[in-house]
């Protein structure tokens, strides 16, 4: 398949899945979506001086980024991007599908006039320094590899009409439920062991896996008092054991680990049961989960919520993608409504590049003409969708530009192609 076929293809494809955002918007609006996202998917970068030359309209550069400028200050044009999404996403949410939830950060060490900077904390560098905070929603089978983003949010504690991180994080897990009903294992690290947190997903009636700090008060056995979660968990009897290879920076590094439960409950909801899962061999202090699952102490079950929480670590590999492959963090809007809008804009993205090229057979035969031509020095990565990314890239700065003629209506009428015109 030539370069010129392949980039027919995916006009094509980027066309039909803007038929999810159709319903939602007006043909102006969804047309300016596509022109972001195929500007974003062509230069790989989210400013908009990039997008505008991945469009390589026959106007001026500036008026170009004036116009997309102008339809990025949409007032809701995120929220109902993400819904969108969700809904497209949930497809792919079965019972037992991992959804993980992760905090995350964008950090702008030397912005000076961007809207609202907040003080965050770098995960990776441990340092504190001016951006945003963000919020990410990954949905991965158990021990899988492919990630299907199904939500990103930005928000500043200085930014007006804030309330607190718990309810930026809830409307993350609103608007994924929303679409996959109770469907989903909600996999969250120790910043989701919080009181609030916990009675959001109850209230919900929402599976979950949270990793407790340690320092949580649980009720366990007949005892009334609550007894500190690290103490309980020196008493869990270890029943079964297991070897795990995870592949890091450094290379793959093996584990040998231990686990067990207890049956243990929430001093405020004593009526509602829950296990504690103890996982040793990870550190020097036992890993401690907190979960609606392991009705039973068998292998099986137990196993379903160590893989759970460890598939939690594909959100982290899911960020670290966004970040690199559309250089998030060099974001320079100048308006705080932009900046969310503009998740909007990447979360559609890294789902287009995820999880609907290869949604069909047709589809994937197409990803992997996108793979090759991403030149991978030492063949697909096992995150292949930087290679999808670098892919796409390729073939759109090469070949031709956005849709300037309307495409054939496909077999599925739910998903009609549309015209776009340059307003």
């Amino acid at each position: 398949m030539n370069n010129s076929l392949i980039a027919s293809k995916v006009r094509e494809q980027l066309s039909k899945f803007l038929g999810i955002f159709s319903p939602r918007f007006s043909k102006p609006t969804t047309g300016f979506i596509g022109e972001m996202l195929y500007g974003l998917q062509a230069f790989k970068d989210v400013k908009l001086s990039q997008i505008g030359r991945g469009l390589d309209e026959e106007i001026p550069l500036k008026e170009t980024c004036e116009r997309l400028s102008r339809n990025l200050a949409k007032e809701g044009l995120c929220e109902e991007m993400s819904e969108a999404i969700a809904m497209e996403g949930a497809k792919h949410v079965r019972k037992e599908t991992v959804i993980a939830v992760d905090v995350t950060d964008i950090r702008k060490l030397y912005a000076k006039s961007m809207p609202y900077l907040a003080t965050v904390r770098d995960g990776s560098e441990k340092e504190l320094g001016p951006g945003y905070w963000g919020c990410a929603a990954v949905a991965c089978e158990s021990g899988g590899r492919k990630m299907v983003p199904l939500h990103l949010r930005l928000w500043s504690c200085e930014a007006p009409g804030f309330r607190s991180e718990n309810d930026e994080i809830f409307e993350v897990i609103k608007t994924v439920s929303r679409g996959a009903g109770k469907r989903g294992i909600y996999a969250i690290d120790r910043g989701g062991d919080r009181g609030d947190i916990f009675d959001f997903l109850a209230e919900r009636e929402l599976d979950y896996v949270v990793r407790l700090v340690g320092d949580r008060n649980l009720l366990w056995g007949k005892r009334g008092k609550p007894v500190l979660a690290e103490k309980l968990a020196r008493k869990c009897k270890m029943r079964h054991a297991e070897t795990l290879i995870r592949e890091t920076a450094k290379g793959e590094k093996t584990y040998h680990i231990e686990f067990g439960v207890m049956e243990v409950r929430l001093p405020w909801r004593k009526h509602e049961a829950l296990r504690m899962v103890v996982i040793k061999g990870f550190g020097e202090k036992p890993m401690m989960l907190l979960t609606t699952l392991a009705a039973t102490n068998s292998r099986k079950a137990l196993w379903q919520v160590v893989e759970a929480y460890l598939t939690r670590w594909r959100v982290e590999d899911a960020i670290r993608f966004i970040k690199q492959s559309y250089k998030l963090e060099d974001i320079r809007l100048l308006n705080y409504t932009r900046l969310r809008n503009m998740m909007g804009i990447v979360l559609a993205a890294a789902y287009f590049t995820s999880a609907w090229l290869g949604k069909s057979l047709r589809r994937e035969i197409l990803a992997g003409n996108l793979v090759r031509l991403s030149k991978r020095l030492f063949g697909v990565p096992e995150f292949h969708s930087y290679a999808l990314a670098d892919g796409l890239s390729t073939v759109l700065r090469r070949s031709g530009k956005w849709l300037r003629k309307k495409l054939p209506v496909p077999d599925d009428p739910t998903q009609l192609p549309l015209r776009f015109s340059s307003a």
